[in-house]
């Protein structure tokens, strides 16, 4: 919820716009929105609009529900007397004004803006739960992380907020600029450089070159808070004047040390250089866990935090829904991952379940990956030999296409029992007739393969 000093005259001062109907003095006092279905008394509606849709045919809709402030690009008839309505050229670029503005508005304000090709919503609710150690925090939303999601995040922050996490995706190079400028971090964070994002971007060294611009628009006496063991740590660095905090590995300024692991999380030694170490009980799995909780660590030691409370932070850490949550389903072990995937994700996600204790057999339910271009044949291939190397027992393969037959192909030999389904439906069923008590099923694929779909019709109670 923005704050209630926000007025119309305001919106129309930030955005460049022209009030044509309404009150200048309209408050803004129950928040910003796009979606007309959910506007209500005090709401400021902006009428975004996309291939196939057109936000300006909702807003007389959403004035008649109580909206008092609406943004357009085109004034319908049928708009309440109390909406004061604000036209601009485009929506968007109101949007992002508001929140560039806004930003403005909430200093001082400690700032930590993150990004990577994978890990970057767990690393983001990794930080909330440290930093909400020691000061009022506000953050990314699920993952809207992206030229919308970014200012509504903004937009969310309070002046009473002493610390913000902003999450910022990007699928095409150019895209984290505009973002970095409205996010203005004092703190930049890259999770890691990978494969996703090839089909756009091409290559590694263009992926990395465009995640850099979080490093480039740091300020002299920011940080900058990346891998040790990253593959583009000298461009990192050369891309940033700001304070360079590696994580992880033995020469990260941030480190773990006594790594263990058993069926509540993982245990290590935090260690902090030169401001002493703490034992963290992190009650989440995988190593890739542990790199992304020692990122969300740094972030709380370049706020001023000691170890105890960054520990505390940690081992009080909750994930978004959806990124290796355990569940136990009438003696079946599910691992929901189902998030979002990536090759690195992917393979984080199969090693670290293979190591979970199981008593009956092991499988994976594995959907296509998105976004990886002319590798993607070659990335899926990848897969489906990682899993046969963890020693899987069953995969299943949802998908129809040359991507997910390389990987059913891929998996062949060995000990693994592969199946490939063209329906979420036949998977499903495939899962069912084949799943006992004390076996363990892991979830994972791009949110356009929709594996909860196949988990939730097998196992209800995973919704």
């Amino acid at each position: 919820m923005i704050h209630t000093s926000l007025t119309a005259q305001q919106v129309v001062d930030a955005t460049g716009g022209a009030l044509v109907a309404g009150d200048a003095a309209a408050r803004v006092t129950g928040g910003i929105l796009t979606d007309s279905r959910q506007a209500a008394p005090g709401t400021c509606f902006f009428a975004l609009s996309g291939e196939r849709f057109d936000g300006n045919a909702f807003a007389p809709e959403a004035s008649q529900r109580g909206v008092s402030v609406a943004v357009v690009s085109r004034v319908e008839e049928g708009f309440s007397s109390s909406c004061a309505v604000v036209l601009v050229d485009d929506v968007l670029e109101a949007l992002q004004k508001l929140a560039s503005w806004w930003r403005s508005q909430v200093e001082p304000l400690r700032v930590v803006g993150l990004t990577g090709s994978s890990g970057k919503t767990s690393t983001k609710d990794l930080l909330l739960g440290v930093l909400g150690q020691a000061f009022r925090v506000t953050g990314t939303q699920g993952n809207l992380n992206n030229h919308i999601g970014v200012p509504l995040s903004i937009l969310r922050a309070e002046k009473e907020d002493e610390a913000a996490v902003w999450e910022m995706g990007m699928n095409h190079a150019g895209e984290l600029a505009p973002l970095c400028a409205m996010v203005r971090p004092q703190i930049g964070v890259i999770t890691s450089i990978g494969s996703a994002h090839l089909e756009f971007l091409k290559s590694r060294e263009a992926i990395a070159e465009e995640k850099c611009t979080v490093a480039r628009c740091l300020p002299e006496d920011g940080f900058m808070i990346y891998p040790a063991d990253c593959d583009f740590v000298e461009m990192i660095e050369a891309s940033t004047r700001a304070k360079l905090v590696p994580v992880g590995g033995s020469r990260g300024l941030v480190r773990a040390e006594g790594l263990t692991s058993d069926r509540d999380g993982c245990r290590f030694r935090l260690v902090i250089e030169d401001s002493g170490s703490c034992d963290v009980a992190l009650p989440l799995h995988g190593r890739h866990m542990v790199s992304n909780a020692l990122l969300a660590a740094a972030a709380g030691w370049c706020c001023g935090m000691d170890a105890e409370s960054i520990a505390r932070g940690l081992g009080e850490a909750r994930l978004t829904k959806g990124r290796l949550r355990c569940l136990d389903a009438d003696g079946v072990t599910v691992v929901d991952d189902t998030y979002n995937a990536n090759p690195e994700s992917m393979k984080a996600a199969l090693e670290t379940v293979a190591q979970f204790p199981c008593s009956g057999r092991r499988a994976a339910v594995l959907g296509r990956m998105g976004e990886l271009g002319d590798a993607a044949v070659q990335e899926h291939a990848g897969i489906g030999a990682f899993v046969r190397a963890c020693g899987y027992d069953l995969l299943i393969v949802t998908g129809c296409d040359a991507d997910t037959a390389a990987m059913a192909e891929a998996a062949q030999g060995g000990s693994v029992r592969v199946e490939q389904a063209s329906t979420a439906e036949d998977a499903a069923s495939l899962l069912a007739a084949a799943v006992q008590p004390g076996d363990l099923v892991l979830f994972k694929g791009s949110r356009s393969s929709g594996m909860e779909r196949v988990m939730h019709q097998v196992f209800p109670s995973s919704k």
